[in-house]
């Protein structure tokens, strides 16, 4: 049995049911193991935790990454408003969507620290990245925004504050939101 095939069951897991609702026997059956096998490559519930963690964030950056990169043909403001869809595609249909989301807005009391350790860097890695995309399309003439570094934080925060929805359970409110602030949001950002 693989450490792989153990990460990747865990992820499952996670996802569906959060930290305290997944267990290693769950993760276990859904292997087609016996727990103690578990412990051949992980030290406990914490250590695949934090693993799959790491798999997950680095994964979903590349993927992110990737979304603007496959769309680059595509107009600036249709490709900043089509990421909250394909947020919402990946949320509903991507196992490490779902847990990045989730562990994101309710990481394990006992591991907080850890998970923002990793949290915190992979936001400043895409604010990073978004600089830079904003940065080049303003020279290109794609926006009009003063301070591409500003405008990245504030798309970042409002995908963040949509995503809550999606946490809650909530797809139309999510829409709502998003509906709501992209017109305010790209009248602001390219009027600065």
């Amino acid at each position: 049995m693989s450490a792989h095939k153990i990460l990747l069951a865990a992820r499952s897991c996670f996802a569906k049911e959060g930290y305290e609702g997944a267990s290693l026997q769950k993760i276990a059956e859904e292997v087609g193991i016996k727990k103690p096998s578990i412990y051949a490559h992980y030290k406990g519930k914490e250590d695949l935790f934090l693993h799959v963690m790491k798999l997950v964030f680095a994964t979903e950056k590349r993927r992110i990454i990737d979304y603007y990169i496959r769309n680059q043909q595509v107009r600036f403001e249709l490709r900043m408003n089509h990421f909250f869809h394909w947020m919402l595609q990946e949320y509903e249909l991507n196992d490490n969507a779902r847990f990045l989301i989730r562990m994101g807005y309710y990481p394990p009391a006992g591991l907080y620290d850890q998970v923002m350790d990793i949290l915190i860097p992979f936001l400043d890695g895409l604010r990073r990245a978004l600089t830079r995309l904003l940065e080049r399309e303003r020279m290109a003439g794609g926006v009009s925004c003063k301070d591409p570094r500003e405008a990245a934080l504030a798309f970042l925060t409002i995908v963040e504050g949509a995503l809550m929805e999606l946490v809650c359970g909530r797809r139309d409110r999510y829409l709502g939101r998003v509906e709501a602030v992209w017109p305010i949001y790209w009248q602001g950002m390219n009027t600065q």
